[in-house]
């Protein structure tokens, strides 16, 4: 048995069904989750302040206490306070554990390098502030954001409501300028059902945050990804490093 280990948003409701719907597919694999307190995304000092790292390690601490093989932070904090940041949770969870970590932005932005994506799009629930930090930090390291949709919202609860059809359209929008790849950046809109339907239609990778915190968690792992092929495009890439 692989256990997976993930990091979650208290206020998240829509990445855990939506990941064990993808390991339906891939028996011998389970996943863990703990929380730690996030409400909202917001740019404020208290919001930003929810992403402290003493509460997520000790979340990460929890689950070591199931075994788990790796560690991953289910989140995508990072996408507007900095990669950085998550470079450097990800060697304190190792640190705290013993545990190999990861988490749902390094796995995006690696998966964005191996599709060679340079031209991307985005699609978030967030506000327009943190949205334009998203895309400001993405330009500053070499990627050109050429379309995006953002829903408005703050409250992170909020998000896992989003209809199905609302967050198909943004991603359609997005997809209308032919992007490299389109990245949906937040764990908590359910976009991981639409994902092989979308990429049918378009012929454009959709790097969707929740599945590609599972591929990064497999890949860490050592896990064999290749019967999720169905589920999108990143399970058709190797996860070896």
């Amino acid at each position: 048995m692989t256990r997976l280990g993930m990091l979650t948003p208290s206020s998240n409701t829509a990445l855990e069904p939506a990941t064990y719907g993808l390991l339906r597919g891939l028996p011998g694999v389970s996943a863990h989750f703990a929380r730690f307190p996030v409400t909202e995304i917001a740019l404020s000092a208290s919001a930003l302040g929810q992403f402290d790292a003493a509460p997520i390690l000790q979340a990460a601490e929890l689950l070591s206490h199931a075994k788990a093989d790796v560690i991953a932070w289910n989140g995508t904090s990072a996408s507007w306070l900095g990669f950085e940041r998550d470079e450097q949770l990800a060697a304190e969870i190792t640190s705290r554990t013993g545990i190999p970590a990861t988490t749902a932005i390094l796995a995006m932005n690696e998966l964005l390098m191996r599709l060679r994506a340079k031209r991307i799009a985005m699609v978030t629930p967030y506000l327009g502030d943190v949205q334009a930090k998203i895309i400001a930090n993405y330009e500053t390291t070499g990627f050109t954001c050429v379309a995006e949709r953002h829903a408005g919202l703050q409250d992170n609860f909020s998000f896992a409501a989003l209809p199905t059809s609302e967050i198909e359209a943004m991603i359609m929008a997005v997809a209308a300028e032919k992007p490299d790849a389109i990245a949906i950046i937040c764990t908590n809109m359910d976009a991981t059902r639409l994902v092989p339907e979308i990429e049918a239609r378009t012929g454009i990778p959709v790097i969707d945050s929740i599945a590609c915190t599972l591929w990064g968690a497999l890949k860490v792992a050592g896990a064999d990804t290749a019967p999720l092929r169905s589920a999108g495009r990143i399970f058709q890439l190797a996860n070896t490093p």
